[in-house]
């Protein structure tokens, strides 16, 4: 099934690869995994500022779109950075200064890091990613803080906000032509010819050792969701970009309740849509063109192949949605009925948004098993990164949501 109905704003598709009751595989285990976790999770909650982010229960919204619970987890007051990209991207960071001590003869951990007693090891590195936004910020705040130097490739339309906003952590911002896809070209190329290290969130052949890090500090987040949660749910919604987050919430899920896992739906763009595109065919598509979505830090066109790798076996189907339903959901959540207010970017609401559009559409329903006993999870992945835009598409700031009084 494409679109369950001949006027539905989306298009559904069910994977044909995915196996419900899979076992989480060795070679999966080898990209994520329980040891990697605990690591992850020792490293992170030592960083000055940690805390897990609230697990929001919205009995209002699930009241309104007929299923019996929604939690949102809500990555917006992350390390003060707004996105739930500070755990990849900065873990990734002092985890390529901590093999670089190493690879020097140098017995160091995390503490060492933190307390300065890597410094002439960072100061000789730079790193440098290509980001729509939040994750060149959180590889810019991981920079400075473990003394790096920084370059941050940014593709034409990310707004002068998000520029700004990576530049405050000390970064270069260098603005490449094309799309996403292209500026990671550009930051890969660069880096080969002046002997930089990339931190990317995605992953392409040859190129898996520091993505996976990335996702291993994600996974964190899922962990505390799922840990928080008072029952483990049905469903869960994950937006996709590349698709670093949503691998690492599914394979949380898979590891700690196997057969019994949730459904997993992954949401695209309708104009990035590259998880439908490539588990439409059954292996991993480039989506072409400008990839122009408002929803900037999921318009990528290119499926990270470790996140492909898990993917392929454990989530259930794909939706691809519109601007518009990504817009409606960040008013919905910022004024709210019987729900305390949410601030949620862009990029934040695509998988609470695609449960939205499936719930209106009775094909969509049975497909998916949802029903009025549905449990649903969502990851608010970031709140005002932009904060003009959240200002223009909302029509309120954040402190005013925040307050009640949008």
């Amino acid at each position: 099934m494409s679109t369950p109905t001949d006027t539905a704003p989306f298009t559904l598709l069910p994977n044909a690869l995915a196996d419900p009751t899979a076992r989480w595989r060795p070679e999966q285990d080898a990209i994520l995994s329980d040891a990697g976790l605990a690591a992850a999770r020792a490293a992170i909650s030592s960083w000055p500022g940690y805390a897990p982010t609230p697990l929001v229960p919205l009995p209002g919204l699930a009241r309104a779109l007929g299923v019996a619970a929604i939690h949102y987890k809500d990555e917006s007051p992350r390390f003060g950075l707004g996105s739930f990209k500070a755990l990849g991207g900065a873990y990734a960071v002092a985890r390529v200064i901590l093999r670089r001590a190493a690879e020097a003869g140098r017995r160091a951990a995390m503490e060492d890091l933190l307390e300065g007693r890597l410094k002439d090891i960072a100061a000789a590195l730079t790193v440098c990613c290509a980001t729509d936004g939040n994750h060149g910020r959180s590889v810019a705040w991981g920079a400075q803080r473990f003394g790096c130097r920084c370059v941050i490739f940014i593709h034409a339309t990310v707004s002068e906000g998000r520029k700004t906003a990576i530049e405050a952590f000390g970064a270069e911002v260098r603005r490449t032509a094309g799309n996403y896809d292209d500026s990671v070209r550009e930051a890969e190329a660069t880096a080969a010819r002046e002997g930089w290290v990339v931190v990317s969130d995605t992953s392409w052949p040859g190129y898996t050792e520091i993505p996976r890090d990335v996702m291993q500090g994600y996974e964190l987040m899922a962990a505390e969701a799922f840990d928080a949660l008072p029952s483990p749910p049905t469903h869960i919604f994950l937006q996709t970009g590349v698709g670093g987050m949503a691998a690492a919430v599914a394979a949380q899920a898979v590891r700690r309740w196997g057969a019994a896992r949730p459904r997993i739906v992954l949401a695209d763009p309708d104009r990035s849509a590259c998880w439908l595109d490539s588990l439409a065919v059954g292996r991993p598509v480039a989506v072409e063109g400008d990839l122009d979505t408002l929803m900037a830090g999921l318009a990528c066109g290119e499926v990270s192949l470790l996140a492909w790798e898990v993917l392929k076996d454990h989530c259930d189907a794909v939706m691809a949605i519109p601007d518009a339903a990504a817009v409606e959901m960040m008013r919905r959540l910022a004024r709210p009925e019987g729900d305390p207010p949410l601030v949620a970017g862009e990029s934040a609401v695509a998988g609470l948004a695609a449960l939205a559009l499936a719930m209106e559409d009775g094909q969509a329903r049975a497909a998916l098993g949802l029903d009025r006993a549905a449990r649903v999870l969502v990851f608010g992945t970031e709140g005002d990164t932009d904060p003009g835009l959240y200002r223009d598409l909302v029509g309120a700031d954040a402190e005013t949501v925040r307050r009640g009084a949008a």
